[in-house]
């Protein structure tokens, strides 16, 4: 009565439900006339007030003249649901004051539906009549029914009454952080469905406490808590259970102390009952979750879940304000929806697939509700899917994939079949002989019935079917081949090739890209050393016409222009029948000098790209089959794994061997015999191995490591023999340490002491005689070595003194030579450290080393002759470092390839006496050389 003035902003929040997004809309709207009539009829009750309007007189016309009725603005999910309690008829043919629309009956309908209340003909079910009798919400009512289903009456009770009234809980505008912090007492992070049921204890704790109406008002203000809106809940929950009692409900009003997982779950599963329209699943980014329908919303800030944000949620409602806020939230799990679900999700399937391990055809199933993914792939059993499919699945992947589950003898008679025709593919390097999938699928499937998608329904079929036909599902060739291979023969694609007496498995691959694509030769590593690179360079007959065709189209121009037709000489030139002993690029080159009189360096056929299938792979494999390496360069091979390979040929348990002999008291020692290795009857080689102090007796892989092994041991035989003899020379003659001091910048004493008697022990010790393979033969040679030690020993110290003094002279007019002369001296430097350098005693031939004072001598005059003839100078060194550049080359050459040319070493000596010849004629030379000489030999080397 008191009010005499009002001030009318023209808006109010309207409660609005969104047809489209099932969703509570609290927007800020303009009032009509009629609620501005009555804002303003609040003020002078008694006598004459004032109504202030913050809006224009124009505005206030345009506005409708009565606020849109509530039914208009709601579910009609409970009006409904009342009429047909009521047998009204049906609800879109009553005769409403203000009529909804057909989409928003159609809408209530829809909801009755989901909730189990009406039936797909719009009828009441049972369900339905007994949520008729509850004075609550369709969806508040089923919650409650679901509760009494699993024993959670009692908190859900407390709940629907909580959803019945506004919330209890206050958040004042300047006094939230506050609000928030008094409200924790009550936060379960789980659900804030369970704070309603703490708050509730709360409150009937304080009625139990016999507190005053006061006191109470008091705590409940003290939390931040409407004790008025308490006490309406309270009244609005008595009523519900004396409706449930009415109604004849039997249930228990005692709240659990605590809710375990088991409760926890029981209860939201009733929740979801009724709400399951409000599920929201998470945003993999932000702070949003994506709602039924494809709506967006996020956790309200008040809700126990905001900071959590599990990936699925539950809501009481979802209100749009200043945006869509889940109120009243909750954690569930996706597999709980899908069960309250039922029928109402949406059921997808895919993928079907061959499940080895189950024996069976398995798709992946895709559950979805209202647009939200519940289960993105789960396995199911895809023949109670679609049998057809099933069966298509079955027959593709596990029949013609091979399944080698699936037993039988026709799997092996098929598999074996199968091999053998893809092997005759891979040596033919052709894909047109085994025919496709299709064809071997259309063979199955005529014969395996269509309700056949299992390993257990196919094994009980197969055993009952081949009781009166055994082969009914055994293929022959004439089902697996397009066409005949009569061609592809064991002659020209054979399974081993033998060499050294060793017959080595052969693997082919058509594959282009693979790194097993063409022919791999499988070799244990004690038989690495065994395998010819002449012989692997022909790979099999049926490969080698491609591998010359393609070293002939790999050829100068000019040279292959007379080829043509290449067919034709390809076939001329395997037509000679060249000895598989020789690289099959050294038969060509012979074949093509015999033929046309011409012929490439070797270096060129080296240098012709071969596609990777007509260069044999090597698999080196160790005694258990596991590979140690591979790769298509035998000698790259034999680089990392030759040693290795020595080790393990020659320690592989022969009684033949034998450690620790000092004097030869073991008999003949054999140029070869027979041993077992890797699994084969190989050649061995046997050797004396020197030791240090004694000398060993073992078998190598090779003839040439045999003999280089040998001879070493025999010298160290013979030194162990002639102890008393090589002692004297143990410190070296008195010069010694002089000739050592001069070269100390080069080698250190000790060394070069170690280094020339080294050679002096092999020059007299052997020499040039043969190697002894008896003890008589040794003792002869025993002999003879004592005889030369003093005049082998006194010549090498002789020859050192020299070639100390002229390496000394001509390394001080190396250091006294002028800027001017950067260019010779660096290139005289070289040449010098070529020709001595650590080990150069015992490494270089003693032939040469005997002209090495010689060759230094040279060295040193061509510097002191320099300046009378630089441009002379100038071009002969250019020359020589020509041809220094391309011994070097043809060296790293044949030593990548595995190759030895006793001729480029002597033309390595050859180019040392050219230089003598060059710059310091007055020393002589042994014979006439020249640059045309040196071409000559080279054009030899060269040639082969």
């Amino acid at each position: 009565p008191g009010i005499r003035y009002v001030v009318d902003s023209g808006l109010a929040r309207i409660k609005r439900y969104s047809l489209r997004n099932k969703t509570t809309l609290l927007q800020i709207e303009k009032i009509s006339q009629a609620s501005a009539a009555q804002r303003a009829g609040r003020s002078g009750r008694v006598q004459d007030g004032v109504a202030v309007r913050l809006y224009d007189a124009d505005d206030y016309a345009a506005r409708p003249a009565f606020t849109e009725p509530e039914i208009l603005r709601s579910s009609l999910a409970s009006v409904i649901l009342r009429a047909a309690a009521l047998e009204l008829g049906p609800v879109d043919a009553f005769p409403f004051v203000d009529a909804p629309s057909p989409r928003a009956i159609a809408d209530g309908y829809q909801l009755l539906q989901d909730l189990g209340a009406v039936d797909g003909a719009r009828k009441l079910t049972a369900l339905g009549r007994e949520l008729a009798r509850l004075p609550l919400d369709p969806r508040i009512g089923r919650i409650l029914w679901d509760a009494r289903a699993n024993g959670t009456l009692a908190e859900a009770l407390v709940i629907a009454s909580a959803l019945a009234v506004p919330d209890p809980r206050e958040r004042p505008l300047d006094k939230r952080a506050a609000a928030d912090q008094a409200h924790l007492v009550f936060r379960d992070d789980r659900s804030d469905f369970l704070s309603l049921v703490a708050l509730w204890e709360f409150f009937a704790k304080l009625r139990a406490d016999g507190l005053s109406h006061r006191r109470q008002v008091d705590a409940c203000r003290a939390q931040f808590v409407s004790h008025l809106r308490l006490v309406e809940w309270r009244d609005v929950h008595q009523q519900l259970a004396a409706q449930l009692d009415e109604a004849g409900w039997k249930w228990t009003r005692d709240l659990p102390q605590a809710f375990d997982a088991p409760r926890y779950e029981a209860l939201h599963r009733a929740l979801l009952a009724g709400l399951l329209s409000n599920i929201g699943q998470r945003q993999d980014d932000g702070d949003g979750y994506t709602g039924a329908r494809g709506t967006q919303f996020v956790l309200h800030p008040s809700s126990g879940l905001a900071k959590a944000r599990p990936r699925w949620v539950l809501a009481a409602e979802l209100t749009e304000t200043t945006r869509l806020f889940a109120r009243c939230a909750a954690r569930v799990e996706p597999e709980w929806i899908e069960a309250v679900a039922g029928d109402r999700v949406e059921r997808s399937y895919f993928d079907p697939r061959w499940d080895a391990r189950r024996g069976d055809v398995v798709g992946a199933e895709r559950v979805q509700l209202y647009g939200l993914t519940l289960v993105a792939r789960r396995p199911v059993s895809y023949g109670r899917i679609d049998a057809a499919a099933a069966h298509d699945v079955f027959i593709r992947e596990a029949l013609v994939g091979g399944d080698e589950r699936l037993g039988g003898p026709y799997a092996e008679h098929n598999r074996a079949l199968l091999a053998e025709i893809a092997t005759l593919e891979h040596k033919a390097r052709r894909a047109d002989v085994l025919v496709d999938d299709d064809t071997i699928a259309a063979f199955y499937a005529q014969r395996v019935p269509a309700h056949v998608h299992s390993r257990a329904g196919f094994e009980a079929w197969r055993r009952d079917a081949e009781r009166t036909q055994p082969k009914l599902l055994w293929m022959t060739r004439d089902d697996l081949m397009r066409h005949a291979a009569s061609a592809i023969t064991e002659e020209l694609y054979p399974a081993t090739v033998a060499m050294g007496g060793v017959d080595f498995p052969l693997a082919y691959r058509h594959a282009p890209g693979h790194p097993l694509d063409g022919l791999t030769l499988t070799v244990p590593l004690a038989l690495l050393n065994q395998v010819d690179a002449a012989r692997l360079s022909w790979l099999v007959p049926g490969m080698i016409r491609e591998k010359v065709t393609a070293l002939m189209k790999g050829l100068p121009k000019a040279l292959r222009n007379r080829l043509m037709p290449l067919p034709d000489q390809v076939t001329a030139f395997l037509a000679t029948e060249p000895a598989r002993d020789t690289d099959v690029a050294d038969a060509l080159r012979a074949w093509l000098r015999t033929r046309y009189g011409e012929v490439p360096e070797r270096a060129v056929l080296d240098a012709i790209e071969l596609p990777p299938h007509l260069r044999a792979n090597v698999s080196v494999v160790d005694a258990s089959g596991d590979e140690l390496g591979s790769g298509r360069d035998l000698a790259a091979l034999r680089r990392d794994l030759g040693e290795a390979a020595q080790m393990s040929f020659a320690t592989d348990g022969d009684a033949f061997e034998r450690h620790g002999a000092k004097r030869w008291d073991f008999g003949t020692l054999p140029a070869a015999l027979t041993v077992q290795r890797g699994g084969a009857r190989v050649t061995g080689y046997p050797a004396l191995v020197d030791e240090g102090a004694s000398v060993a007796l073992a078998v190598m892989d090779t003839e040439a490591a045999a003999a280089a092994a040998t001879r070493a041991g025999v010298v160290r035989l013979v030194a162990i023999a002639l102890a008393d003899a090589v002692a004297r020379y143990a410190k070296g003659p008195p010069q010694f340490n002089t000739l050592a001091l001069a070269l100390r910048s080069v080698i250190a004493p000790d060394a070069l002491l170690q280094d020339v008697m080294g050679a002096v022990a092999d020059r007299a010790f052997v020499g040039d005689d043969p190697l002894p393979r008896d003890e008589a033969a040794f003792n002869e040679l025993q002999k003879r070595a004592r005889t030369r030690l003093p005049a082998v020993a006194d010549g090498a110290f002789r020859l050192l003194a020299e070639i100390a003094a002229a390496w000394t002279a001509l390394t001080q007019r190396l250091n006294g030579a002028g800027p001017s002369l950067g260019r010779v001296v660096a290139d005289v430097r070289a040449q010098r450290d070529a020709l001595v350098y650590p080990g150069f005693f015992g490494r270089t031939p003693w032939p040469q080393l005997r002209e090495l004072p010689r060759y230094l001598t040279a060295l040193d005059r061509r510097l002191a002759k320099y300046p009378e003839r630089a441009a002379r100078d100038a071009q002969h060194g250019a020359e020589l470092a020509a041809l220094w550049q391309r011994y070097r080359e043809r060296l790293d050459a044949d030593r990548r390839a595995g190759r030895h040319d006793p001729r480029l070493e002597e033309w390595r000596w050859l180019l040392e006496e050219l230089k003598v010849s060059l710059f310091a004629q007055e020393l002589k030379t042994p014979f006439p050389v020249s640059f045309k000489r040196l071409e000559k030999a080279w054009q030899a080397i060269r040639m082969g």
